[in-house]
């Protein structure tokens, strides 16, 4: 237990092994984990909860914290040891519990880089438990903090007539020093990326060079390894099935899906199989491990705090604070998680928002390369009006939602941390948690979508659908007819339905309309069943009929502006 940004997560990778769990507390959606340690003989169970600041809970996260002080019969409370006078807060109210506790000093490392200097063999005196030093990154500690769990406790501190700030203040007077130094390379690094001047450029470049390295180990996994696999191993394998089950019948239908020009076509034939198993292994997992491998290793050098203080104001706009820029930049990998994400917003009011303006502007990895395929012959420009158009509809609805409905805005509140090299082992065990997170979320979903997807084709639904919107898409859209086989397929997945637009041979003004009608409109399958688990039914249908009714009328708009 501790406060946020303050290694707990580093520390609890270097107690535990592989086998460890995410879960949701019951009755919540705030996330907690779980694993296990060996203590001589015996196998511990560790849970690391949500950082919190106060046993007081301001917010839900909190309160899941407090309330499984329950559950354990030892708090390991770990303290920035350079934050020392913040963090005893929680100390000495974890201490009025009466709970067996020890507590860390993380971060050890850092305070002789920052001058100071900590007795604490006195303040372990004074508290009455036991204090241990670490530095989580290199595992220096964690063998003593092992070998004195045992002598955790409850400790022999008290105190009364005064306040609990100035009790502390009084202890940190007595068991730290602070020396003169000089300002650090890292700390000029930091006052530049905080200062609104620099750090938003720097901000933005940071941001490209992610986009890019998200793309670059994104397109190189796709390339180099899962479309030759598909092709050389599972494509001859899925052509004797295919001929054994025989072409054109239902069951053929839904495992191998329907045959393009007599041959398999992994983004078209919507078997379960086929198009099921590419789009999540070939052509969404790979963006989604490398947007993951990013976003952790930005996290551990602690860059997120500071672009969400940078973001403060402009997401204020929309009804969010800084961080709720967090989904918004986990959407540019897969949405699925970045609507998971909303939980750490702290209002219901702000978890819509967050997930509706996700889901209608900010197109997924896949798609956003298809998009790039679709456009990028035509240079920049198209991109850019394109990805204009999604951020001038991002700001108008968000301010519209803000103004008009009912409920609290949060001011942000986040801590800001040092940077620090991140410890590679935390960052690979939280990029595997997620990993299995999104299959276990959307793996299904997706699977049961291609599913119906065949079943609705099978009885000419499509062929119904297409028919009674042909005239909206020629009208009000300016797009051709065939276009409506594509807008259906949205539904259940973007990329594909942009990559069925190719072969159409639409012109720029068309290319233009129906990319940004695909991502305002419906998001796919996987993301509407996360929708409905985190919004419930009725907020899932109103953010659908926003991104319906937003999608007809900037379509329709476009189609009577564009002249190009």
């Amino acid at each position: 237990m501790g406060n946020p940004n303050v290694g707990k997560s580093a520390i609890f990778s270097r107690l535990t092994g592989i086998n460890i769990i995410s879960s949701n507390y019951p009755g919540t959606t705030v996330e907690f984990t779980r694993g296990y340690m060996n203590l001589g003989s015996e196998k511990l169970e560790v849970i690391d909860v949500p950082g919190t600041y106060t046993l007081e809970p301001t917010c839900k996260a909190e309160e899941v914290a407090v309330e499984m002080l329950k559950e354990g019969s030892i708090v390991v409370d770990v303290i920035d040891s350079t934050n020392l006078e913040r963090n005893l807060g929680l100390t000495l109210q974890l201490l009025q519990k009466k709970i067996p506790m020890l507590v860390i000093l993380n971060f050890w490392d850092e305070t002789k880089h920052k001058g100071i200097e900590i007795n604490t063999k006195k303040l372990q005196e004074i508290l009455g438990v036991p204090v241990v030093t670490t530095n989580a990154l290199t595992g220096e500690g964690i063998k003593e903090f092992a070998e004195r769990l045992p002598q955790a406790n409850t400790g022999t501190y008290e105190y009364e007539g005064v306040t609990k700030w100035q009790e502390i203040g009084k202890m940190v007077d007595s068991v730290q020093v602070l020396h003169h130094r000089h300002h650090r390379f890292w700390e000029f690094i930091g006052d530049i990326c905080i200062n609104p001047f620099t750090g938003i450029p720097a901000g933005a470049g940071i941001l490209y060079l992610c986009f890019k390295a998200i793309r670059f180990l994104g397109e190189g996994i796709i390339g180099n390894i899962m479309d030759p696999l598909f092709k050389k191993v599972w494509e001859p394998l899925m052509v004797r099935l295919s001929d054994f089950l025989g072409a054109g019948n239902l069951l053929h239908n839904i495992i191998i899906g329907h045959l393009i020009d007599g041959k398999i076509d992994f983004m078209q034939s919507f078997g379960l199989l086929t198009t099921g198993l590419y789009v999540e292994l070939a052509a969404v997992l790979p963006y989604v491990f490398a947007f993951y491998l990013i976003l952790g290793i930005l996290e551990d050098i602690g860059y997120l705090s500071r672009i969400g203080v940078l973001l403060d104001r402009i997401m204020h706009m929309v009804g969010l604070h800084g961080m709720g820029f967090i989904p918004m930049l986990l959407g540019f990998g897969c949405k699925v998680p970045a609507v998971l994400a909303t939980r750490t917003m702290e209002t219901k009011k702000e978890r819509f928002i967050a997930a509706t303006l996700m889901c209608m502007t900010v197109p997924c990895a896949s798609q956003t390369a298809m998009i790039f395929t679709l456009i990028g012959k035509y240079g920049p420009n198209g991109l850019f009006l394109v990805f204009g158009v999604l951020f001038i509809v991002w700001l108008t609805v968000g301010m519209i939602l803000s103004r008009y409905l009912k409920g609290e805005a949060m001011e942000l509140f986040t801590e800001m941390p040092p940077y620090r090299v991140p410890y590679i082992p935390a960052v690979a065990k939280k990029l595997w948690m997620r990993i299995l997170a999104f299959f276990k979320d959307a793996f299904p979903l997706v699977m049961l979508g291609v599913f119906l997807v065949n079943i609705l084709y099978s009885l000419k639904v499509f062929e119904v659908a297409a028919h009674v919107m042909s005239p909206v898409m020629t009208k009000v859209f300016g797009l051709p007819a065939e276009a409506v086989g594509s807008l259906l397929i949205g539904f259940l997945r973007k990329d594909v339905a942009v990559g069925m637009l190719i072969p159409l041979h639409l012109t720029f003004k068309q290319m233009v309309i129906s990319s940004v009608v695909l991502s305002i409109s419906f998001p796919c399958i996987a993301v509407f069943g996360v929708l409905f688990k985190e919004l419930g039914i009725k907020d899932m249908i109103k953010a659908s009929l926003i991104m319906i009714g937003t999608a007809f009328l900037v379509g329709g708009l476009l189609n009577l502006i564009l002249v190009v």
